[in-house]
């Protein structure tokens, strides 16, 4: 943990933002309501929790899995239930406004 903290950390809330703004503007962009946008949103974030383990073991065989599920379920699964969940709310709130 000591060689791979501020990196592991820093990804494990940036990429979970990167992926809800996808969310957000894919949603937007197929007419979905507000409610399901952020929907969409928080289960694009998700993704790295429910899957990057998983897929971590299959395709990094030496990859340590603590790291992996550590940071997924640390880090991203608290910073989206608290700070995250509502960021995304927020982001669609804003796009659906200037957008219509």
């Amino acid at each position: 943990m000591r060689s791979y903290g501020l990196f592991l950390v820093a990804f494990s809330i940036v990429m979970p933002i990167v992926s809800a703004i996808l969310g957000v503007l894919l949603g937007w962009g197929l007419g979905m309501t507000l409610g399901g946008t952020l929907l969409l949103a928080t289960l694009y974030a998700s993704a790295s929790y429910i899957a990057a383990p998983a897929a971590m073991r299959i395709a990094v065989p030496e990859a340590n899995p603590a790291l992996s599920i550590g940071a997924s379920l640390g880090v991203t699964f608290p910073f989206n239930i608290f700070i995250g969940v509502p960021l995304y709310f927020w982001m669609a709130e804003q796009l659906y406004a200037i957008g219509g």
